[in-house]
């Protein structure tokens, strides 16, 4: 394993573990390691049944395996049976391309989200099996301080999308439009979370976050039914590991073909500007965000270099990036 530079949460420079803003931010300040007692799954018998016990009490849905974590005595365990987990750990995905990079870049991809553009996430962290692979964590938003939980709902579920009602791609059966429709109609601040979801799509392009689903977008009741979006989770740049699409759904950005806003075919600036005029945010809040959205960050680059994966794919990442922010300074159809 390499030695460990830099926070592997925030990526600030300097630490060779949780930096006390990461432990304050992901683990409420309790001092905890960033080094799992478990070998990777598959790697360890003993740890693998571990594992797939686990693995048949958690609820989460979703393709990648996920488990629950809970931490005691300064280390990040599994959960047994009977015990609350807070935590969501995500091991190395399989049957994808570079899988030994995807929790890096997931954690890359969430504080980019953060830090640059001071959108809510859910707290993240890597964390790193004894062999030195890593994994990647995230602290629930679900769970309330007293350990009740909040009531959650993802988009599929608003839109009464299923499988036995719409096959088994149901949660990519829509476009944007048609979740911005939804966020008037069951979200009673829409104009404020209107404009978050808005700049979570124009991030996800940015990103090229092509998993952005109707899974992937949740509302969170906070008490009283005061339903707002949850804080943005599963962010990444998908095209590090598999070949897709610009948008997750399939009618992408609008319920109707809109060929004259695409240049080439290919979405845009001038597309997103239309997109934004069209579910109801005012023409100078899109143009605003259209311009913060598309401004060189400095810091992009520097959390890129932070950031632990490996230098080829910090390239790939760094590309990727400046071909959407061309393309998305592009305002003319």
């Amino acid at each position: 394993m390499k030695a460990i530079k830099n926070c592997p949460s925030t990526l600030a420079e300097g630490y060779d573990t949780y930096s006390p803003i990461a432990l304050r931010r992901v683990f409420d300040s309790q001092k905890v390691s960033h080094m799992l007692s478990y070998d990777p799954i598959g790697k360890n018998e003993e740890d693998a049944d571990l594992f797939m016990d686990n693995k048949k009490r958690i609820s989460i849905s979703g393709v990648q395996s996920k488990y629950a974590m809970i931490v005691n005595d300064g280390m990040l365990n599994l959960t047994n049976k009977g015990e609350q987990g807070k935590y969501i750990l995500k091991p190395t995905p399989a049957e994808i391309k570079n899988p030994l990079e995807c929790a890096a870049n997931e954690n890359l991809t969430m504080q980019i989200a953060e830090q640059v553009f001071n959108m809510e996430t859910a707290a993240n962290a890597l964390c790193f099996f004894k062999n030195g692979e890593m994994a990647y964590v995230t602290k629930r938003f679900d769970i309330a301080p007293d350990g009740s939980k909040y009531r959650v709902e993802d988009f599929a579920s608003l839109a009464g999308v299923t499988s036995e009602n719409a096959g088994n791609n149901f949660k990519y059966r829509y476009s944007y439009e048609d979740v911005a429709e939804l966020i008037k109609e069951y979200l009673p601040a829409w104009q404020v979370e209107l404009l978050k979801f808005y700049r979570l799509i124009l991030f996800n392009f940015l990103f090229s976050n092509g998993d952005a689903h109707l899974k992937n977008f949740s509302i969170i009741d906070v008490g009283e039914n005061d339903f707002r979006l949850t804080p943005a989770y599963d962010l990444l740049n998908t095209k590090i590991h598999v070949e897709d699409t610009d948008f997750a759904l399939d009618k992408g950005l609008f319920k109707t073909d809109r060929p004259e806003l695409f240049r080439g075919g290919k979405v845009n600036g001038a597309s997103f500007r239309e997109f934004g005029l069209l579910v109801g945010l005012p023409v100078r809040v899109v143009d605003k965000e259209l311009s913060v959205f598309t401004t060189k960050h400095p810091l992009i680059d520097e959390l890129i270099q932070r950031s632990f994966l490996s230098e080829k794919v910090k390239r790939q990442y760094r590309m990727l990036y400046q071909t959407k922010r061309n393309r998305l300074a592009e305002m003319t159809p």
